[in-house]
């Protein structure tokens, strides 16, 4: 049983050893002769102006959280649907296409609400913003 152990010891001490070399080789070898031109923040071969925060529209959140949402109820709704055809053989079909049914209906209610509240629009005119 050590022995095992002894082969991953030694395989995280080749790892970390070639990761060491690989690093100390590069330092020694590449040019090193830093200019200002060189570094300063690289942005699309643009020179940067202003500060590097910005403020995004919070609307972007919200539809990415929708977004996610959704992706998330594939993820659920395919180990399903994988066994779908085994599910009807023995006789629980049914009770999982209810299931997938409720609950896609539930995301769906979500979504149209998100959508009726304008959560979904990107440019919100200046009376829906009064009344949010």
């Amino acid at each position: 049983m050590l022995f095992e152990f002894a082969n991953i010891f030694v395989f995280l001490l080749i790892a970390i050893g070639f990761v060491f070399v690989t690093l100390v080789i590069g330092k020694l070898i590449r040019p090193d002769n830093p200019s200002p031109a060189k570094n300063m923040v690289y942005e699309c071969g643009e020179i940067p102006i202003g500060s590097g925060i910005r403020q995004f529209n919070m609307r972007f959140y919200l539809v990415t959280f929708v977004f996610v949402i959704f992706d998330v109820e594939i993820a659920f709704m395919y180990p399903v649907t994988a066994v779908f055809k085994e599910l009807i053989n023995s006789g629980y079909g049914l009770l999982a296409f209810v299931e997938i049914f409720l609950f896609v209906l539930i995301l769906l209610v979500g979504f149209v609400y998100a959508w009726s509240q304008g959560g979904l629009d990107w440019v919100r005119d200046q009376a829906s913003r009064l009344n949010s």
